[in-house]
């Protein structure tokens, strides 16, 4: 329990029996397996004991050199995540002393590198996107394009082939930027409303001035 207490889990509310199974209402007969307890899995068993929640990500981990290693000294889930103390799949993951354990750190340098650029992007786009949003303009279109555009990112979280993450990181920037360039075409279009807008209001201010002094040269 106390290395469950700050984990992912624990902040999504995901609790011991939602994974091992069991009773948690019933403390003398919680971990019995009449009562659906499973226990912790074989090491072969973890990513399908992952799986039942995190489909497609345990699809992905299968594909990967690190899957295709299962069972032969290859890491599990628990390996980079933990097994109670779960951390969240960010790109934290991805460092010397927790990939160096088992290889080289250099192509892992490398797809983190990649990768990094790629999130910043996003993030910087998700920023534009909700400050647009909420000066009232449809961002609709561009924010489901950033959605899908980031669930295709989070899918190269386990791929280990640094060529391909290289080159679908800098695909996904690519259109990443075409999305910011639209919303640069929204800024344009405010600040020229802006500048019709004080050019209107001056008109205004001076048609009134020169109706005021036509009256005092009338009077």
């Amino acid at each position: 329990m106390g290395q469950w207490r700050g984990s992912i889990h624990e902040e999504n509310g995901i609790s011991c029996h939602d994974c091992h199974g069991g009773d948690p209402r019933d403390a003398v007969n919680a971990m019995s397996p009449a009562r659906g307890f499973i226990g912790a899995p074989a090491e072969q068993q973890i990513p399908a004991f992952c799986g039942r929640c995190h489909v497609g990500i345990t699809e992905d981990y299968l594909k990967s050199a690190h899957g295709k290693a299962l069972g032969t000294g290859g890491p599990t889930c628990v390996t980079c995540h933990g097994s109670h103390r779960v951390a969240a799949a960010t790109l934290d993951i991805i460092n010397e002393n927790r990939c160096g354990t088992c290889h080289s750190f250099d192509r892992a340098a490398a797809i983190k590198d990649a990768m990094t650029r790629t999130e910043a992007m996003i993030a910087v786009i998700d920023a534009k996107i909700r400050l647009l949003k909420g000066e009232g303009v449809d961002t609709d279109s561009r924010e489901k394009s950033l959605f899908a555009l980031r669930n295709t990112f989070r899918r190269l979280f386990h791929e280990v082939d640094t060529a391909r993450v290289e080159q679908e990181s800098g695909r996904i920037r690519s259109e990443l930027g075409a999305i910011d360039q639209s919303l640069a075409l929204y800024d344009q279009a405010k600040q020229q409303r802006k500048f019709i807008g004080a050019i209107v209001v001056g008109a205004l201010l001076l048609a009134a001035l020169f109706s005021h002094l036509l009256k005092k040269t009338w009077n």
